[in-house]
């Protein structure tokens, strides 16, 4: 959690961009990611040498190299020696030289780094600053620097609020699902050391960052074990985006969650090819775009053969059912129209999850989840890949409030230490009406027990597969959901007009009464 202190000097880097004519937030972003990883670096090979001095060995991983770069500047004519590109070097030099250190050698070095074929060189190719002034660059570099980060809690807490910011980028803000949402969608998976999550729409990769977070505190002995910590390092999360800027912020992301090599990709998802990985993933969370059609020559042939539409949302949930092994599980978040949607391409997608797999929930979320840059009823969809049915009963529950407000501001309604789905203590009646994610997980976790008993007229209650069908597979929670009427009684419409006639006649009387007095 971050201290207030904190949160103050983020403020700050954030009004020095503003100020200095970093006016996007996604920019901004985009400009402290790279300063990060310059700084992450350094604290490698820091530790490399330390390590190396410790046990008297060589130094086993090198990640500046000796020498010079060749890159011939007005400062450095010779080239810069990779020693002064170290952020503990660069940070002490005068604002001019620091800047044409950071701009003309630190920059072409990231975009280089591991080699041109490397996963980090792809996320860095396009890395340079986007601004001019040696003494902005001074102001963010120093700001960094007295940012307390030594630990991993601390770090990812940083890099989390610093994406905040991005909620106020207009478009740019689809990247961006509540954090309380992931984390929610993370406990109801539960995902374990042997399971490989992937998110072909990753954005910031805020769910695979909170599964890896998720596997170490549930599951704190996989670091004992040389497989399963490889697997945690190098298989474990996954994700995919086409979007250059959302990969380098999305592989920060998890490089600052002690991921130090993430596999965030460069792919398209639903192109060509975009989905070659079938059956690979034994999870997956993710948040597609909404609401956007695709040309049906560009999309995946074997989507399509799946479902024949060209709504991402619907193409996405097949690609899931594409990547997902038999027994694999998702939770994924999809829009109300996906539910009740009365295409073919619609209904037939919902048959397939409830007749050929095994949907297991349908949980409806506020429709001010995803304000201040989208208004949308949304829902999160949970089902198991078996290729053979095993759909006996759905379960459902209907989300009125997520601790926040539902409006544009999206104010915390109650302390931080009881927003989220595990709040610090049980919650009382008046706080539930505020924040229904430890309630949801409560029920969730009794899925299979005394939820099945609940009437259609309570917050959650369980929808056999045969009244599904019944309805043409529409899934949306309003189908099933019964409300309650309070009984209203009325007076009779004789004895109503006997007491209209009563008040007029005592109305007529005092007039008379008023009349006779001024006379």
């Amino acid at each position: 959690m971050l201290t207030g202190t904190i949160r103050s000097q983020i403020d700050k880097l954030r009004d020095s961009l503003w100020s200095g004519g970093v006016s996007n937030p996604l920019t901004g972003v985009e400009q402290i990611t790279y300063l990060l990883f310059a700084k992450r670096i350094d604290e490698i090979q820091t530790r490399e040498e330390a390590k190396a001095t410790q046990l008297k060995r060589p130094l086993a991983r090198r990640v500046f190299p000796e020498g010079k770069d060749e890159l011939g500047t007005p400062g450095f004519p010779d080239g810069c020696p990779y020693e002064l590109m170290r952020w503990s070097r660069f940070k002490n030099e005068p604002p001019e030289r620091m800047y044409e250190i950071v701009a003309d050698h630190v920059m072409p070095f990231l975009r280089t780094l591991g080699g041109s074929e490397s996963v980090m060189a792809h996320h860095m190719k396009g890395a340079r600053l986007a601004f001019t002034k040696p003494a902005l660059l001074d102001k963010l570099v120093q700001g960094l620097d007295e940012i307390p980060m030594d630990d991993r809690d601390t770090k990812g807490d940083v890099y989390e609020y610093l994406l905040s910011m991005i909620s106020s980028a207009g478009e740019n803000g689809q990247f961006r699902t509540p954090r309380h949402i992931i984390d929610l969608m993370v406990r109801l998976m539960n995902p374990g050391p042997d399971d490989t999550v992937c998110d072909p729409a990753a954005g910031t990769a805020g769910f695979l960052m909170m599964a890896a977070e998720h596997v170490r505190r549930e599951h704190p002995g996989v670091f004992y074990d040389a497989d399963s910590r490889k697997h945690f390092e190098s298989a474990a999360f996954t994700g995919y985006d086409f979007d250059e800027t959302m990969l380098r912020i999305g592989a920060m992301n998890m490089m600052l969650h002690g991921i130090e090599e993430p596999r965030i990709f460069y792919r398209d998802s639903l192109a060509e090819g975009g989905g070659d990985e079938v059956g690979h993933y034994s999870m997956i969370l993710a948040n597609p775009p909404f609401a956007g059609s695709l040309d049906n020559e560009s999309c995946s042939k074997d989507l399509l053969k799946v479902v024949k539409t060209k709504k991402t949302e619907l193409l996405f949930l097949a690609l899931f059912l594409r990547m997902l092994q038999t027994g694999g599980r998702a939770a994924v978040i999809v829009p109300d129209g996906v539910l009740f949607g009365s295409s073919k391409a619609h209904k037939g997608l919902r048959q397939a999850l409830v007749d050929e797999h095994r949907l297991e929930a349908v949980i409806s979320l506020p429709s001010g989840v995803f304000r201040p840059y989208a208004g949308v009823s949304t829902g999160v969809l949970v089902f198991t890949k078996t290729g053979r049915g095993g759909t006996d009963k759905v379960w459902y529950y209907d989300m009125a409030a997520d601790g926040w407000s539902l409006d544009d501001k999206r104010n915390p309604l109650l302390d931080e230490s009881l927003l989220g789905p595990a709040p610090t203590r049980a919650l009382s009646e008046e706080e539930h009406a505020k924040n229904n994610l430890p309630d949801l997980l409560a029920r969730w976790a009794n899925r299979a027990g005394a939820e099945c008993e609940n009437p259609r007229t309570a917050q959650s209650f369980c929808v056999a597969r045969e009244d599904i069908v019944a309805a043409g597979y529409d899934l949306s929670i309003n189908r099933y959901k019964e409300v309650v009427h309070a009984e209203v009684e009325h007076a009779a419409p004789a004895d109503i007009i006997r007491e209209l006639r009563a008040l007029e006649d005592e109305i007529a009387k005092g007039l008379t009464a008023l009349e006779g007095m001024l006379a």
